[in-house]
């Protein structure tokens, strides 16, 4: 039996006090399941806004989407979730990533390892943190036992490797690098990733929560109108027809039905059932959460 949607809104927006706390409240009035912060120079720190989020909602989790493990230290890391996972109420699911941004580490004054160092960080970041948060001596202690739900990031076999290991959720882009940035993958590209995470998994695959980060989920009834008007702004797109770029998974256009519809498809064919917004749409895909609320 299939697991049940879960929908998660990414918070990308900086903003003060009052209006982040009311744009929580909102994401929760809509059903979105979970409120996550991303990890990026330039946007809202991720554990005080989260923090602000748990103050202004009852019911919601709360999250990272993701982590970039290499901007933290895994000792201080644990020490920041720990608390967090208290100061939530026991609502905190940690997710994290390698980093991909050049630009943003070098703006930090942080080594930008190579993807394989990246990788390698990643691993011994997880490896520490499950170690710390497990252990009942550790201090702070977290709420959640015997740790706060782990969420892992990523395309490649290794990332995936660890993911099965380790994760609560695994959390597949549905893009990879290049030079020109982070390239949709297409549906047979995503067979092979989600068969590589099959293979790797075992029998664990079945309990572990698949997410999908939509990108640009647009209710609508001109679906062609708006994917012509995003391939001609979008270099990553080039090449692509209007009825390619409607079959890449991370594209979800169409009405509220007919996006529904491919949500469930997209769980019957790749076993996805955590989908993740981003918060440019909280109140325009908020249609698409009520229909799927429950199955």
């Amino acid at each position: 039996m299939s697991r049940p949607f879960r929908f998660s809104v990414n918070m990308l927006a900086p903003a003060d006090g009052a209006q982040w706390r009311e744009k929580c409240r909102r994401a929760e009035e809509l059903g979105y399941d979970l409120i996550q912060v991303p990890d990026h120079l330039g946007m809202p720190a991720p554990f005080p806004a989260l923090v602000a989020a748990a103050s202004a909602t009852e019911r919601v989790r709360l999250g990272t989407l993701v982590l970039n493990a290499g901007f933290w230290n895994p000792a201080l890391l644990a020490r920041e979730i720990a608390t967090v996972d208290g100061l939530t109420g026991g609502r905190l699911e940690v997710g994290l990533g390698t980093g991909y941004v050049r630009e943003e580490h070098e703006r930090a004054g942080i080594p930008f390892l190579s993807r394989g160092g990246r990788v390698d960080h990643l691993r011994r970041t997880v490896e520490e943190l499950d170690r710390l948060l497990s252990d009942p001596s550790h201090l702070p202690q977290v709420s959640q036992r015997p740790r706060p739900p782990l969420v892992i990031a990523g395309n490649g076999d290794r990332v995936l490797r660890l993911a099965v290991e380790y994760a609560d959720t695994v959390a597949l882009t549905g893009a990879r690098e290049s030079a020109d940035g982070l390239i949709p993958l297409s549906p047979g590209e995503l067979d092979e990733r989600i068969a590589a995470y099959r293979a790797l998994a075992g029998d664990r695959a079945d309990e572990l929560e698949l997410n999908l980060l939509i990108q640009t989920p647009t209710v609508t009834d001109d679906p062609e109108a708006v994917v012509r008007e995003l391939l001609a702004r979008t270099p990553q797109l080039r090449g692509l027809t209007t009825a390619r770029a409607l079959e890449l998974p991370v594209m979800a256009i169409g009405t509220a039905e007919v996006i529904a519809d491919r949500l469930r498809a997209l769980r019957e064919r790749y076993g996805f059932t955590s989908f993740t917004v981003l918060d440019p749409y909280l109140e325009s895909f908020a249609p698409v959460v009520a229909l799927l609320r429950g199955e």
